[in-house]
Protein backbone atom coordinates (compact mmCIF):
# COMPACT_ATOMS: atom_id res chain seq x y z
CA UNK A 1 0.00 0.00 0.00
CA UNK A 2 1.81 3.18 -1.15
CA UNK A 3 1.39 6.31 0.87
CA UNK A 4 2.44 10.16 0.64
CA UNK A 5 4.39 11.65 4.09
CA UNK A 6 4.48 15.23 3.90
CA UNK A 7 7.75 16.63 5.52
CA UNK A 8 9.08 19.84 7.29
CA UNK A 9 13.05 20.80 7.38
CA UNK A 10 13.15 19.64 10.66
CA UNK A 11 11.77 15.79 10.10
CA UNK A 12 13.50 15.57 6.39
CA UNK A 13 16.92 16.58 8.89
CA UNK A 14 16.18 13.62 11.29
CA UNK A 15 15.33 11.14 8.38
CA UNK A 16 18.20 12.28 7.50
CA UNK A 17 20.09 11.28 9.98
CA UNK A 18 18.68 8.05 11.20
CA UNK A 19 19.26 6.65 7.95
CA UNK A 20 22.77 7.73 7.95
CA UNK A 21 23.46 6.63 11.49
CA UNK A 22 21.77 3.43 11.17
CA UNK A 23 22.19 2.38 7.40
CA UNK A 24 18.17 2.27 6.92
CA UNK A 25 16.05 3.70 4.35
CA UNK A 26 13.57 6.35 5.37
CA UNK A 27 10.52 3.91 4.94
CA UNK A 28 12.40 1.88 7.19
CA UNK A 29 13.12 4.41 9.61
CA UNK A 30 9.33 5.32 9.66
CA UNK A 31 7.87 2.11 9.24
CA UNK A 32 10.27 1.14 13.04
CA UNK A 33 9.10 4.22 14.51
CA UNK A 34 5.18 3.75 14.01
CA UNK A 35 5.54 0.09 15.10
CA UNK A 36 7.72 1.40 18.23
CA UNK A 37 4.99 3.51 18.40
CA UNK A 38 2.19 1.69 18.72
CA UNK A 39 3.52 -1.03 20.43
CA UNK A 40 4.39 1.58 23.40
CA UNK A 41 1.25 2.77 23.67
CA UNK A 42 -0.58 -0.72 23.52
CA UNK A 43 1.74 -1.00 26.68
CA UNK A 44 0.71 1.68 28.41
CA UNK A 45 -2.58 0.85 27.93
CA UNK A 46 -2.01 -3.13 29.18
CA UNK A 47 -0.46 -1.41 32.02
CA UNK A 48 -3.12 1.17 32.74
CA UNK A 49 -5.88 -2.08 32.56
CA UNK A 50 -4.31 -3.91 34.74
CA UNK A 51 -3.64 -1.28 37.42
CA UNK A 52 -7.48 -0.76 37.48
CA UNK A 53 -7.99 -4.46 38.06
CA UNK A 54 -5.50 -4.70 40.69
CA UNK A 55 -6.38 -2.01 42.14
CA UNK A 56 -10.52 -2.65 41.84
CA UNK A 57 -9.50 -6.16 43.09
CA UNK A 58 -7.35 -5.07 45.85
CA UNK A 59 -8.95 -1.82 47.16
CA UNK A 60 -10.20 -2.75 50.56
CA UNK A 61 -7.06 -4.25 51.63
CA UNK A 62 -4.93 -1.16 50.14
CA UNK A 63 -7.35 0.85 52.05
CA UNK A 64 -6.94 -1.05 55.05
CA UNK A 65 -3.32 -0.86 54.64
CA UNK A 66 -3.53 3.12 54.68
CA UNK A 67 -1.90 3.01 50.76
CA UNK A 68 -4.98 4.64 49.13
Amino acid sequence: MAMTLRTDSELEAALDALTSAEGLSRQEVVRRAVLERAQRAQRSATIENLTTEALAEWSDTLHRLGTV
